[in-house]
C-alpha cells in the first residue's frame, strides 16, 4: 500500500530515502487518478524493497503539489537521491508503468 505523502513526512519518506521514490499525485475527484490507483498498488508489489511508492493528494497537500510543480493529474514523480529525475503525466497501463519504473531504477 503506498504511503500518503504529507509535509510532515516529506523529509523522512523522500529526502532521507535510501531507495528511489515514486510519487503519484492525484485527487479523489479525478477519474484517471481513480483508474490508476489499483494499477499503482499492483505495480508496487513488483518493486518491494527496490522503490518506495508514495501518494500525494493535491487537494490536501497543496503546498507540496506547488513545490513539485504539479499542473495536471495524475502525475508520477520519479525521485533519486532526493532529486526529481523524471515526471510523467496521465493514465498509464500497468506494463507501461512497470517499464518506466524499470528504466528509472537501472
Amino acid at each position: 500500500m503506498p504511503i500518503e505523502l504529507t509535509e510532515q513526512n516529506l523529509k523522512s519518506e523522500v529526502s532521507e530515502s535510501s531507495i528511489p521514490v515514486i510519487i503519484k499525485a492525484y485527487a479523489s475527484w479525478c477519474g484517471p487518478c481513480i483508474q490508476m490507483t489499483p494499477i499503482f498498488e499492483e505495480v508496487e508489489k513488483s518493486f518491494t524493497g527496490k522503490v518506495k511508492f508514495l501518494e500525494l493528494n493535491v487537494d490536501q497537500a497543496r503546498n507540496l503539489a506547488i513545490q513539485y510543480g504539479i499542473t495536471s493529474i495524475p502525475t508520477f514523480i520519479f525521485i533519486k537521491d532526493g532529486e526529481i529525475a523524471h515526471k510523467e503525466t496521465g493514465y498509464m497501463a500497468k506494463e507501461e508503468l512497470k517499464s518506466k519504473i524499470e528504466e528509472f531504477i537501472k
